[in-house]
């Protein structure tokens, strides 16, 4: 089993709070990870989306109250809606008796859903963890296996196929669950599949560019605010990342529209039928899915609570990715190369001016670090990932 980095979050995240909930998208891991801590910890595991266990809970505060010293794990929790009011008072009780932490770990794939049925309910009782896929920290020690993460995207069953044909195989299924069951759950009005999968692949076609709503709506010959309720579903799903721009203080015309990248690489691919590295390497997609894929593999790694955004301005001053850390006054800037020999760029010189970061990096396809110009360095993917996770407090073992 492959160490998942977000362990010791969730550990500590118990160790706080009586209710903690994973989300994240389906697929990345987050039923395999919760039953290696059932396992470990001799927790109760329930799937929510099975007969059998859902109908422990015809009754459940008869049934948890009956697991008060244990940890109860409760998957796919969306599909008992209803719930979350009876582990409220569950909870509340528990405390009277001295049992604070570590009750229940709730699984969930739509974030909004989940969330507004935890806050309404469990404010105050539950914190939350992201899981994302497999990042370069977990699994690609050397650039032929970021290579391979790049291609084959992290959903683990994709990463670990056989071979290239199956991993691809498997996004398309993926894909096409999607598409004709769990956004349908989720999105209050259905667009029919084939327009849906036809949006998707214009999304992926569009990876890394400014969010025109308009735009999509009038090739797919539907309004704006289906799109956009779409675009919402699909954030909320954890298939598609909104990358806001920065606010700057500059006497500039800045750009206000947001970027937008479906999230795993692989689904990138997938939906524009790459199916290997060759294909990959010559396909006008490349460069803007490589950004892609670094962006979500930094801000894995990054301190909890990093705000992300982009920078760009009417006049071409632009920065791939701007965070602002915790405890850090200025933010960190990146600009992202897919390539093996990396230049600042033009417009990397200008934004340098406006947003006078504290460190700037530019992420790049190898492995080398090395000065580019004073106060930016080349750096490859998996070292500036450990550079953002060393920023982390430390787990409770040093991990």
């Amino acid at each position: 089993m492959i160490h998942r980095r977000v362990l010791h979050d969730i550990e500590r995240a118990l160790g706080r709070q009586a209710a903690v909930a994973l989300l994240g998208v389906r697929q990345a891991g987050k039923t395999t990870l919760a039953l290696d801590i059932a396992r470990r910890t001799d927790a109760i595991y329930l799937d929510l989306q099975t007969r059998p266990d859902r109908a422990k809970l015809s009754d459940p505060r008869l049934f948890l109250e009956q697991h008060e010293d244990r940890l109860v794990i409760l998957d796919e929790v969306h599909r008992v809606p209803e719930l979350f009011s009876e582990l409220r008072g569950l909870i509340d009780r528990g405390r009277r008796h001295g049992r604070r932490t570590g009750r229940f770990l709730v699984l969930g794939s739509a974030a909004v859903e989940l969330l507004r049925q935890a806050g309404e309910s469990l404010a105050g009782r539950i914190e939350f963890v992201s899981l994302t896929p497999l990042d370069v920290l977990e699994v690609a020690a050397d650039r032929r296996a970021a290579i391979s993460l790049w291609v084959r995207g992290g959903l683990p069953d994709s990463f670990l196929a056989s071979s290239d044909d199956d991993s691809f195989a498997f996004r398309t299924n993926f894909i096409r669950t999607y598409l004709e069951r769990d956004v349908a759950e989720f999105v209050p009005s259905r667009l029919p599949t084939e327009t849906l999968g036809r949006l998707w692949t214009m999304l992926a076609h569009w990876q890394g560019g400014l969010l025109r709503a308009s735009e999509l709506a009038r090739s797919l010959a539907i309004n704006t605010a289906t799109v956009g309720r779409y675009i919402d579903s699909l954030t909320s799903l954890f298939i598609l990342r909104r990358l806001p721009p920065f606010v700057a203080n500059v006497r500039k015309r800045l750009v206000k529209s947001p970027k937008i990248y479906v999230r795993d690489s692989g689904l990138v691919h997938a939906l524009l039928r790459i199916g290997d590295f060759d294909t990959l390497a010559g396909h006008p997609v490349s460069g803007a899915s490589w950004e892609g894929f670094v962006i979500e593999n930094l801000l894995a790694a990054a301190p909890p609570g990093s705000g992300a955004s982009f920078y760009r301005t009417a006049a071409g001053a632009e920065m791939d990715l701007v965070l602002e850390l915790p405890g850090c006054a200025k933010p960190w800037a990146f600009e992202i190369k897919r390539g093996l020999a990396p230049r600042p760029s033009r417009g990397l010189r200008s934004a340098l001016e406006d947003l006078r970061p504290e460190r700037t990096f530019v992420v790049y396809g190898g492995e080398e670090r090395y000065p580019l110009r004073p106060g930016v360095e080349a750096i490859g993917v998996r070292p500036m990932a450990e550079l953002l996770a060393g920023l982390r407090a430390p787990a409770p073992d040093g991990g």
